[in-house]
């Protein structure tokens, strides 16, 4: 080996770990203390962590006042999550809001940290490795760097009440899916005897009751259970709809949102639940913006583009107001306020679903 060009270590080289945790080779004279944590009486000096949440395995990483890495652990086991960030001073630490998201934010907060969540989306810009080298490192770094950003939009943290009720919600919206689900598997099934039923829930549950006795065998099997399952269904999504009406009579909030016209208690504990008492929004414009009501822009060159509604954030929050926008567009044709009379003039102006989402 020609020793000019590619120099030799006299003695055995020593490893050091860089800074995803991949072990190279030592030429220089670094030493391990630093190139990947501070010792115990410099742990002070963190200020601001990142947190690649999952299931079991999980990757933090902790920078100092100058952005220096000083914590590196790409690879913490989730019972020791815990015990790792407690033994930290109070810092700031930024998660991506997902699953198990809010209970680690809340967890973390007893601790005297200050904890923020950011939507994934706006956290993958700051991953330096790109798409191709995307892994649990890269991402607790690109987490620790952007819940520094000033510009940054955090999510809130909700409680476990909150928590609770979103979790009503869910079901309940899962009961209406599976129902749905299965009026279509009869449609389908009937129609393989030529019996073609239309798109309402009700006349199909009619319908199909009185062709029940003319189907043979098996089939009048299947659609019968099918049946007993809508009925089913139709009993849960009541029992529920029970339930979200006694939490809208509870909550103070709900019930003032519940004097606005096409909210009732489905919309208000929905909203209420999923954006607290909306102090985290400077107007509601920005709200609408969050929920995706407001239009997409491409505008240049000084010339304004709008396009269609972005559809961003929460979906089942959007369906909510625009059931109730519709609703109150129907009812504004027999009203003489100023908002009906502003809706009814808007929809022969601009069209019915503008009308809607302005609403």
């Amino acid at each position: 080996t020609n020793e000019r060009d590619f120099p030799v270590p006299s003695e055995p080289r020593p490893v050091r770990v860089a800074v995803y945790g991949n072990r190279v080779p030592r030429w220089r004279g670094e030493s391990f203390h630093q190139l990947t944590c501070l010792m115990e009486g410099e742990i002070m000096a963190i200020v601001t962590v990142g947190i690649d949440l999952a299931k079991n395995v999980f990757a933090v990483h902790g920078v100092d006042a100058a952005g220096k890495p000083v914590l590196l652990k790409p690879s913490v086991p989730r019972a020791k999550l815990a015990e790792l960030i407690a033994s930290l001073p109070p810092c700031l630490i930024g998660m991506e809001a997902c699953s198990g998201a809010h209970h680690w934010a809340r967890l973390f907060a007893t601790f005297g940290h200050t904890v923020r969540l950011m939507a994934p989306k706006f956290v993958a810009p700051y991953r330096l490795s790109g798409k191709r080298g995307k892994d649990d490192a890269a991402d607790a770094s690109a987490i620790c760097e952007a819940v520094t950003r000033a510009n940054m939009r955090f999510v809130p943290i909700k409680t476990l009440d909150q928590q609770g009720q979103l979790m009503v919600h869910r079901a309940r919206q899962g009961f209406v899916e599976q129902r749905t689900a299965t009026i279509n598997r009869i449609r389908g099934l009937l129609s393989e005897f030529g019996v073609v039923l239309p798109l309402k829930a009700a006349v199909v549950r009619q319908q199909a009751l009185q062709h029940l006795e003319d189907l043979p065998g098996w089939a009048n099997t299947v659609v019968g259970d099918l049946l007993s399952e809508v009925s089913h269904f139709d009993e849960r999504i009541a029992q529920y709809d029970h339930h979200i009406a006694t939490l809208a009579k509870a909550d103070p909030a709900a019930r003032q949102l519940m004097q606005l016209p096409g909210v009732g208690p489905t919309t208000a504990t929905a909203l209420v639940s999923t954006i607290g008492h909306g102090h985290d929004f400077s107007n509601g414009r920005q709200l609408s913006a969050w929920l995706g009501l407001v239009p997409g822009q491409y505008s240049s060159g000084g010339k304004q583009r709008l396009g269609h509604i972005t559809k961003a954030g929460d979906s089942y929050l959007r369906s909510l107001l625009v059931l109730g926008a519709r609703a109150v567009l129907v009812a504004a044709k027999n009203k003489t306020d100023p908002i009906s009379r502003w809706a009814t003039s808007l929809a022969e102006r601009r069209g019915y679903w503008r009308a809607i989402v302005a609403i």
